[in-house]
């Protein structure tokens, strides 16, 4: 498993650790699936923090790879983008 730069700037900008990240993964649910993304096949999952709350994590694998898995960015989802599950997007 790898953390992209990006990975770790928006983990810190939303105060989420990468081990909340880590332990929520066994708990994940899948939301989005995005397998011609142009880096690589990613997924989008909801997670949840050490409290339980809300966390959408970008996880991928690099182009012409297996592994390693990379976590691409994790974010706390808004209610003004989603649904109340925040599994849905909301239309526009």
């Amino acid at each position: 498993m790898r953390i992209s730069e990006h990975g770790y700037d928006e983990l810190a900008n939303d105060d989420l650790t990468v081990i909340e990240i880590i332990e929520g993964i066994h708990y994940a649910q899948l939301i989005e699936s995005y397998p011609n993304y142009p880096k690589g096949e990613s997924i989008l999952l909801l997670q949840r923090d050490g409290q339980g709350k809300p966390v959408h994590v970008v996880w991928g694998i690099p182009k012409g790879h297996e592994k390693p898995a990379v976590l691409v960015t994790a974010y706390r989802p808004s209610l003004s983008r989603w649904n109340e599950s925040f599994t849905s997007r909301k239309q526009k």
